[in-house]
C-alpha cells in the first residue's frame, strides 16, 4: 500500500476492510474499482457489488460501532480516501447536502437489498411450488 498527498492506493487483490473486523471509519473512492465481497462459513467469497469512482463504503461505522459486514478489496490499482467520525462531523456541518447524500446513499443500498431478497423468496417459493406439485399435474400444465 503506497501513502498519497490524498487517500491511499492499493494495488489489485489488496483488501482495504475485511469481513468481522471492527470498523471505526469510512472510505470515499478516488480512483479505480473495489469489489465488495462477502463471505459465508465454508463457502468461497461471494462478489456482491463492485464499487467506482465517487462511492463510499464502510459509512454504517461512522453511526455505531459494529463489525464490517463484507471485506472490500481493490480490483486494479485504486486509491481510497479514509474518513474517520470527526471529520465527518465537521464536513456535515460545512456542508449538510453531505448527510442529505449519504442517507440517499444508503436508502438506495436498503432499497436494492429488499428488491434483492424479494426475488429470492418469490423465486424459492417457486421451487418450492414445482416440486411440491406432481409429475402428473406438471406434465398436464406443460401441455395446456
Amino acid at each position: 500500500m503506497k501513502d498519497s498527498n490524498l487517500g491511499k492506493m492499493y494495488r489489485d487483490g489488496e483488501v482495504v476492510v475485511r469481513q468481522g473486523e471492527m470498523g471505526d471509519c469510512m472510505f470515499a473512492i478516488q480512483e479505480g474499482q473495489f469489489a465488495v465481497l462477502k463471505e459465508h462459513e465454508g463457502r468461497p467469497p461471494v462478489r456482491v457489488a463492485v464499487l467506482n469512482k465517487g462511492d463510499i463504503f464502510g459509512e454504517m461505522s461512522i453511526f455505531e460501532p459494529e463489525i464490517r459486514t463484507a471485506t472490500v478489496q481493490a480490483i486494479g490499482e485504486a486509491r481510497v480516501l479514509t474518513v474517520d467520525k470527526k471529520t465527518f462531523f465537521r464536513r456535515i456541518q460545512e456542508d449538510p447536502t453531505l448527510a442529505f447524500n449519504i442517507v440517499r446513499m444508503m436508502s438506495q443500498r436498503i432499497r436494492n437489498l429488499i428488491e434483492e431478497t424479494g426475488e429470492r423468496r418469490t423465486h424459492e417459493r417457486r421451487m418450492i411450488s414445482n416440486r411440491r406439485q406432481s409429475p402428473d399435474r406438471r406434465n398436464a400444465k406443460k401441455t395446456e
